[in-house]
């Protein structure tokens, strides 16, 4: 099981916790100090089975100040996450060829 975390995230805490809580091995990733590239983030949309729309941090001061109101397809969406993680929604767990954004935390037992 990979998370990628933010640990100053409470929900991403709160995911985590539960992980440990269960035994599960996981891997953690800090993804705004290792960031994904834009083809490690397509595989991600393709496991969670979302477009990249949802995979954006919507309410980020940056996301308002560079992108709110405008039009951005999918590639400008991952581009922008791949240099500007801080715009990717968090927590995110992956387990094979699944993954699901941990928002509630309790959508990781869809996991297990």
């Amino acid at each position: 099981m990979i998370i990628y975390h933010n640990p100053r995230c409470r929900k991403s805490r709160e995911a985590l916790q539960i992980i440990q809580t269960l035994r599960l091995e996981y891997q953690i990733i800090e993804y705004l100090k290792n960031p994904l590239s834009e083809a490690d983030l397509k595989d991600l949309i393709k496991k969670l089975g979302v477009n990249a729309d949802s995979l954006l941090r919507k309410n980020e001061i940056l996301f308002k100040e560079k992108y709110s109101g405008k039009k951005i397809g999918e590639k400008e969406i991952l581009k922008a996450i791949a240099e500007n993680p801080i715009l990717m929604e968090r927590p995110i767990i992956v387990q094979g060829n699944k993954a699901v954004i941990g928002r509630p935390p309790e959508k990781i037992m869809e996991l297990v």
